[in-house]
């Protein structure tokens, strides 16, 4: 009896709880209806507002919220200060639409997980979800690009003074591979599909590059394969 106890509460423990917050109600339905189907990630709440966000999450600690940027009340980018400074914070991942780069720029340095688009396909949303709440980064392919490129014209600040060839000097030629495709925004199962290796491998990958690199997150090492020229 007891080992069935500790096997439904680890079970139970293993869920992923998911807060949705956008002021558009098919958005909502359509996101829940594709998480619900989902193993092991609960929606457990819902949010029109940013007000209302910063409220259920506090009242339901989720693990990841999916935080539209434009909403009334209070917008996303205002919420993020509030909602990452519970105890446990949550990963926030903004949703977004094609074209809104300067927003998404300011979500990041707010200290959003990522971003992705709201009309992306299930399993890139399920698979955001998952790897959000795993501590990666969440970079939606189809903008990434536009994102970095804003970034560059904008003399986006990097954590170190160096320049991008003398940070990928001691990178392996395996590790380059993997720094270009997170120049793509490229997810950390995505890319070992595409390099034919297991996500833990990717993982200690993207951990060494962020080490010898000096980044302090994904969305730095994506900054520097684009200034190292490794998307060409």
């Amino acid at each position: 009896m007891t080992d069935q106890a500790d096997s439904a509460s680890t079970k139970a423990s293993s869920v992923i709880r998911v807060l949705l917050a956008d002021d558009e109600q098919m958005i909502r339905h359509g996101v829940r209806l594709i998480l619900r189907h989902a193993d092991g990630i609960d929606v457990v709440g819902e949010a029109a507002n940013g007000a209302e966000a910063i409220r259920l999450a506090a009242e339901h600690r989720p693990d990841v919220v999916l935080l539209d940027i434009r909403m009334p009340v209070l917008d996303g980018l205002a919420a993020i200060e509030q909602l990452l400074g519970l105890d446990p914070a949550p990963q926030v991942v903004m949703l977004t639409t094609f074209g809104d780069d300067e927003n998404v720029l300011r979500a990041l340095a707010a200290g959003a997980t990522g971003f992705l688009l709201k009309d992306e396909g299930p399993q890139e949303l399920i698979s955001a979800v998952r790897a959000a709440a795993n501590g990666d980064a969440v970079l939606s392919p189809a903008v990434t690009g536009t994102v970095i490129q804003r970034m560059l014209r904008g003399g986006a600040p990097s954590a170190v003074t160096t320049g991008p060839d003398q940070r990928l000097a001691a990178l392996t030629a395996r590790e380059r591979e993997v720094l270009a495709m997170l120049g793509e925004g490229l997810s950390n199962l995505d890319i070992g599909k595409r390099l034919g290796i297991g996500v833990g491998t990717v993982k200690s990958h993207v951990r060494s590059i962020l080490d010898k690199t000096g980044s302090d997150s994904r969305v730095q090492a994506a900054l520097l394969a684009h200034q190292a020229g490794l998307m060409s």
